[in-house]
């Protein structure tokens, strides 16, 4: 069955969005990974992607005009396929959208049953006509998932065209999802902390009663399941025992052997236990798993000494037991992993280093602090530091395309920063153009929001060099992995007092040092030593900053 596919919501605040540009024509096969589009949104221009597999069938809306978030942009199929009935639903809920009714119970997902049906193209059709299905939205260039924090709605909740439906974590931040859809919430796909591919199904909203499973089967999504029971039962109707403990035994001992669970002695011989010596607190005394693992050996009375023979040590009891704790990989971290691996086996990295006499530095950024609207951080001097070394060479501030060097002309300069889920790059545009006070001002609102979750895409994306300071950490030295699509990245080490030798005499001196990962594909090794001598000049004498 053919597929549509909306206009995403790229930002928080975006209601439409102008199609840029259409990488691809009607006719043209698609792949569910292919860029079909180019997204002009109020914050900036993103790609899309269908992620569905076909013919391009249908292009609903042309280049340089806009639709509603939502909004049909495009419909993949077979070729040849009749994708007329989708437009006609699209159409009538256009014109006038359904009325909720407040009688009609709205039909819980639960009551489905468990095998989809096959679909029926006839109830489709009318099921559509009367319903909006909502996909999980594209939230940033690089998501392919989002996670559902919390639904802010249940079923059969009457929802309106701005109502927030769900909270989604996405790889770089939380994010407010709307179904700019009005009528009664008539199905959840997706549970609480379980996550849905770009562009899948997470709701249906339209009028009560709408038959949602013809929806489903066409999709080819299956209802929710059932919750199932916490225990089963057995054939006599009673509950099953828990998988971590052993079924009781129920027969007792006659001829003095201990009555314990053979999980509970095979854990005391594993441990160098006595299974005599634990109190048991099963039916009849007998002892079971969690005895074992909560028994203490009691004190014994140290042996009288013998002549010549030193008193053995007690036997070593471990207080517990073995064990690990496997935590979630977050959508973030998943995406940290896979982009790193790709920049450090993909990009040639080689590694330059500089030590940085940060003396005057330190004096300038004192004096600066004394009439400074804001407080200028050491890391908000390497960054405008960069900026400047950056306009000197051009040829840093690029990115490898595969079969050409794109050459940025404009300096965004992305700043490391870690948070409880993993590391997140918030963007300085134009750090160029910008004084020491107004860099500081939007690092600090940067850091804040990266911090409580609240950057939107064009705050954490565009960058075109980054620096990453583990300084504050207390460490000296490190290198970083180049934070694509750069070609370089500048990782700062702490400030130390250093003993040098200038001019024949020993003296003190505040040594930073600065080491720049390079992409040899787009940077040569005299080109990015350049740029460093540059930036060395720049921390070593701030005035020249200024001028």
């Amino acid at each position: 069955m053919a597929e549509v596919i909306r206009m995403p919501l790229l930002s928080d605040t975006m209601t439409e969005g102008v199609i840029a540009e259409w990488h691809k024509k009607v006719g043209d096969t698609v792949k569910a990974d292919d860029v079909i589009a180019e997204v002009e949104t109020d914050k900036a221009t993103m790609e899309v992607m269908g992620y569905v597999e076909g013919t391009l069938l249908y292009i609903g809306v042309e280049k340089g005009k806009a639709a509603k978030v939502n909004g049909i942009i495009a419909i993949v199929g077979k070729p040849g396929e009749d994708y007329s009935s989708l437009l006609e639903g699209e159409g009538k809920k256009d014109a006038a959208a359904p009325a909720p009714a407040a009688a009609a119970p709205a039909p819980a997902p639960q009551a489905a049953p468990a095998a989809a049906a096959p679909a029926d193209d006839a109830a489709t059709k009318e099921a559509l006509k009367n319903a909006t299905v909502i996909r999980m939205p594209l939230l940033s260039d690089t998501m392919t998932e989002g996670k559902i924090v919390a639904w802010n709605k249940k079923v059969g909740d009457v929802v309106k065209g701005d109502d927030v439906l769900a909270e989604v974590e996405t790889d770089k931040a939380t994010m407010e999802v709307m179904g700019y859809a009005d009528g009664t919430l008539l199905y959840i796909g997706v549970k609480e902390g379980e996550a849905a591919k770009v562009n899948g199904i997470i709701a249906i909203v339209g009028k009560a009663g709408t038959n949602v499973d013809a929806i489903l089967a066409a999709e080819g999504a299956a209802p929710a399941p059932a919750a199932s029971s916490a225990a089963a039962p057995s054939q006599n109707g009673t509950p099953a025992p828990a998988p971590d403990q052993a079924p009781a035994a129920t027969a007792t001992s006659t001829d003095g052997r201990v009555k314990a669970s053979p999980l509970a002695k095979k854990l005391a011989e594993e441990k160098g236990i006595d299974i005599s010596q634990v109190p048991g607190s099963g039916d009849g005394g007998r002892i079971i798993k969690k005895d074992v693992d909560s028994y203490v050996p009691a004190a014994k009375a140290a042996p009288a000494a013998q002549s010549g023979t030193a008193p053995a040590a007690p036997a070593f009891v471990p207080a517990g037991q073995e064990g690990f704790k496997d935590i979630p990989l977050t959508k973030m971290r998943q995406t940290i992993a896979r982009r790193l691996s790709e920049s450090k086996f993909n990009a040639p990295h080689f590694y330059l280093k500089i030590d940085v006499n940060m003396d005057k530095a330190i004096e300038a950024r004192k004096s600066i602090n004394e009439i400074s609207p804001v407080k200028i951080s050491f890391n908000d001097m390497v960054i405008k530091a960069s900026a400047m070394a950056l306009r000197q060479h051009p040829a840093v501030n690029s990115s490898w395309m595969g079969d050409f060097i794109r050459e940025n002309q404009h300096i965004h300069i992305g700043s490391a920063v870690a948070i409880e889920e993993g590391l997140i790059v918030p963007v300085i545009r134009f750090a160029d153009q910008k004084t020491l006070s107004q860099i500081a001002s939007d690092a600090k609102g940067l850091y804040d929001k990266a911090k409580n979750k609240k950057l939107q895409p064009q705050e954490f994306s565009g960058n075109t060099f980054s620096v990453s300071n583990l300084g504050m950490l207390g460490i000296d030295e490190f290198t970083a992995i180049i934070n694509p699509p750069d070609s370089a990245i500048l990782a700062v080490g702490n400030i130390v007092e250093t003993a040098i030798v200038e001019k024949g005499q020993i003296k003190t001196a505040n040594i930073m040092k600065l080491t720049l990962s390079c992409d040899h594909r787009s940077v040569d090794g005299a080109v990015g030593a350049r740029f460093l001598a540059t930036l060395k000049g720049f921390l070593e004498n701030p005035v020249t900053m200024l001028v």
